[in-house]
């Protein structure tokens, strides 16, 4: 397969342009939604110190790894990786790769789109003050109300997924650029908004500073470790093509090295960002940091009902929350839209009402696992259940590791350093470094602690 110098559905005008789509693939409901109570459950500082760390030696090296791949290959992920493996003289049976990484996205989007939809459900109640002086017991119960009535919970799917599928009909330039310029400004600045917020508690935004940024080793458990291993892997969108796709669009010029650290420093500022956000309500109204996945749906609305302003700052919240699951759920849908344009000769727009029809779909499976199909369980677990666990625990790890593979020893060094452009220099010699040995190495502890192979 002939390898194109330019991908056909166009470029990124600019590297900004890029450095706001990757970064919008990137921050999602994870670092909003999981990263603040996975840290209250970790014990805060020194998760964060580890966290930094396994950005530093998993995140930014695999994502390096993705953007170069994607930008030599210029096409979609199954393409990219035939047209490389063939450059190189290897089996092209790595296609699988690329399509195991459309497979992984795509079910993602099923399931995420309906918990998007959550949030965006969230935001007129917020507004309208439903939670204003709501108790534990009543946050639980609007929470219960919206996921255990299945036409509610499709409609917001449904919502969610036509909002989503519009940007991507529209194109590289027209469609997904668009949009992240004006979600990614908007969505820092709704952060920052909510951060001035929550540091008008006095005494809790202190605490949070120190909760956050003042480490105790001696909370770090084994688990702990891994858990900051795995949410960095999973955290920049890595192992499910998006960023591939992504990094296809982007111009020769542009350094692979300086917008990939970019695109971490952003995500993890975001991260931060809701932590601070965050833990200052969660402790100005005498709650556990460590809530687990109620933090965001019961937890919270309890806090924004019980102080001034509550109300306004809470739907601003959930605003955010609907940014950043928009800004990821299109970057899913790109990789098999890209296929299917490249490959089957669609239109776009065809191409995208398919994909996205399908997801939606797809989507009902986990709308029913929250009410009417509850019971219908396999290997003891939902729908909604399965595709998480086999997408997290299973694909993605699986596909962050090939790629660090196909990357580090596939394709040959002169290959990597003539994307990479960045000489034979320490910053070179360092990635290949991690990219063929600690990388790997790091994501196999992550995967076996996943499946339960460490106990």
């Amino acid at each position: 397969m002939a390898r194109p110098s330019k991908s056909i559905h166009g470029e990124w005008t600019t590297r900004w342009a890029f450095i706001l789509a990757a970064t919008g693939s990137a921050v999602g409901l994870g670092n909003i939604w999981k990263f603040p109570y996975i840290t209250g459950e970790n014990g805060g500082g020194a998760f964060v110190i580890v966290y930094l760390a396994c950005i530093a030696i998993i995140g930014i090296p695999l994502m390096m790894a993705e953007v170069l791949i994607g930008r030599r290959g210029r096409q979609n992920p199954i393409n990219s990786l035939k047209s490389l493996a063939e450059d190189e003289n290897k089996s092209t049976v790595w296609r699988w790769l690329g399509a195991m990484g459309i497979l992984a996205g795509f079910f993602i989007l099923s399931y995420y789109s309906v918990i998007a939809g959550q949030a965006l459900a969230y935001i007129p109640r917020t507004f309208f003050g439903v939670f204003e002086g709501v108790t534990p017991d009543g946050a639980a119960s609007i929470h219960a109300a919206l996921v255990s009535d299945p036409e509610r919970l499709l409609a917001w799917h449904t919502i969610f997924m036509l909002i989503t599928v519009l940007v991507v009909t529209r194109g590289v330039q027209h469609g997904l650029e668009k949009s992240v310029r004006f979600m990614m400004p908007a969505l820092f600045m709704i952060l920052i908004l909510l951060v001035g917020y929550a540091a008008n508690t006095g005494d809790a935004f202190t605490r949070s500073l120190h909760f956050l940024f003042d480490p105790d080793f001696s909370k770090l458990t084994a688990n702990s470790i891994l858990t900051a291993m795995g949410h960095a892997f999973f955290t920049l969108s890595l192992g499910m093509g998006a960023i591939m796709v992504y990094g296809s669009y982007l111009p020769k010029k542009t350094s692979i090295f300086k917008v990939s650290v970019t695109i971490s420093v952003m995500d993890t500022s975001v991260a931060l960002l809701a932590g601070l956000a965050i833990f200052p309500l969660v402790f100005a109204n005498g709650m556990e940091p460590g809530q687990g996945s109620s933090l965001i749906f019961q937890t919270l609305p309890i806090a924004f009902g019980h102080m001034p302003g509550g109300q306004f700052f809470g739907g601003i919240f959930f605003l955010l929350l609907v940014f950043a699951a928009w800004s990821s759920a299109i970057s899913l849908v790109e990789p098999i839209v890209a296929w299917l344009v490249e490959n089957k000769g669609m239109r776009r727009m065809k191409a995208t009402l398919l994909a996205g029809g399908i997801i939606w779909l797809l989507g009902l499976l986990t709308v029913f696992s929250f009410n009417v199909g509850q019971h219908w369980t396999l290997f003891g677990q939902t729908a909604f259940g399965l595709l998480d666990y086999l997408t997290a625990n299973i694909m993605l790890p699986l596909g962050g590791l090939l790629i660090a593979l196909f990357a580090g020893w596939v394709m040959k060094q002169s290959s990597s350093s003539d994307e990479l452009a960045l000489g034979n220099g320490f910053v070179f010699k360092s990635w290949l470094f991690l990219i063929r040995y600690i990388t790997p190495t790091a994501i196999i502890i992550v995967f076996a602690n996943l499946i339960g192979l460490l106990g």
